[in-house]
């Protein structure tokens, strides 16, 4: 098998755990406002928003998990290319994360949700 880093793992496992948190959050957030306020003209843009966070985080859960388990089944060694869609994943990653998290809190904000 190929050997990530105990760094590069922890890093990944990390990520992949506060993704699963956000996924977590969104769909508490989305129940929340659907709960509280329902289905309507003025909810349905955020409702929209939230369950679209949710298919970015989990793609974004998805692409890194698969590229770690791929690379940890090379033999013997992971090529360049795959050690850098794996880079890019958790950059990517990172990214979606920061960007959902600033929404998730944006919509909780106009909707005072805690």
């Amino acid at each position: 098998m190929a050997k990530l880093s105990p760094e590069t793992l922890t890093r990944i496992f990390n990520l992949l755990r506060q993704i699963a948190e956000e996924i977590e959050i969104a769909g508490a957030t989305e129940w929340i406002l659907f709960e509280t306020y329902g289905e309507n003209p003025r909810t349905i843009n955020e409702l929209d928003e939230l369950q679209n966070i949710k298919e970015r985080l989990n793609q974004s859960y998805s692409r890194l998990n698969t590229l770690t388990l791929r690379i940890l089944e090379t033999q013997p060694i992971a090529s360049d290319s795959m050690i850098d869609l794996l880079n890019q994943a958790i950059d990517n990653g990172l990214g979606n994360l920061e960007a959902c998290h600033a929404s998730i809190q944006e919509i909780k904000k106009g909707w005072n949700l805690s």
